[in-house]
C-alpha cells in the first residue's frame, strides 16, 4: 500500500497543481514556459560560482589536503570515537554533495556498506546538508548578500546531525 502512494504522489501533484491552475483559468502552460525562462536564467547567473566550487573541490581532493587534515586531527578526534575515515566525508558533506558522494563510495568500499563506519556515514549524509552550496547558490540566485547568522546557524545544525548521527549509528547498530 505504501509503495503504491509513493508511485503515485508525484503524478498526482502535477495533476492538483495543474487542475488548481485550470480552475482558477490560470494558462497553465504558458505560465511554465515563462518559469522555465527564468529558470535558465538563474542558471546562467550562477554558473561562475558553481564553475569556482566544482574546481575548488577538485584541487582540495587531488591535493591531498583532506587526507593531511585527517591526519592532523586524528589523535584529537580518537577519544571521542569518531571514525577516522568519516573525516573527510565529514568536511567535503559541507561542500558539496556529489563530492561527498565519491567519497561515500569510497568508505563503502574499504570497509563495507554493512560495517559501522559505513553505516555512520549513510545516516549522517541523510542528517546534515551541503551548506556552502546551498548558501551560494541560492543566496547568489536571489542577491541576498548579508547571511547574518545563517551560516553559523547551519553549521551548528550540521554539526548536531553529524554527532546525532554518530549517537544513533552507536545506538541501533552498535560497534
Amino acid at each position: 500500500m505504501i509503495l503504491f502512494f509513493s508511485n503515485i504522489m508525484i503524478p498526482m501533484l502535477f495533476v492538483i497543481i495543474i487542475a488548481y491552475g485550470l480552475l482558477r483559468r490560470v494558462k497553465v502552460y504558458d505560465v511554465f514556459v515563462e518559469g522555465a525562462k527564468d529558470g535558465f536564467a538563474t542558471i546562467f547567473n550562477i554558473m561562475p560560482t558553481f564553475i569556482g566550487l566544482m574546481l575548488s573541490i577538485g584541487i582540495l581532493r587531488v591535493s591531498g589536503a583532506l587526507d593531511a587534515f585527517t591526519r592532523l586531527i586524528a589523535p584529537l578526534i580518537a577519544p571521542t570515537g569518531f571514525p577516522e575515515d568519516a573525516v573527510p566525508l565529514t568536511l567535503m558533506r559541507t561542500v558539496s554533495s556529489s563530492a561527498a558522494t565519491g567519497l561515500l563510495l569510497d568508505v563503502y568500499g574499504t570497509h563495507g556498506p554493512d560495517s559501522f563506519v559505513g553505516r555512520f556515514v549513510s545516516v549522517m549524509m541523510s542528517s546534515t546538508e551541503t551548506i556552502f552550496y546551498t548558501l551560494s547558490l541560492y543566496f547568489l540566485a536571489v542577491k541576498i548578500t548579508k547571511t547574518r547568522y545563517t551560516l553559523a546557524g547551519a553549521l551548528l545544525a550540521n554539526l548536531v546531525g553529524v554527532i546525532a548521527s554518530l549517537l544513533i549509528t552507536e545506538w541501533i547498530f552498535g560497534r
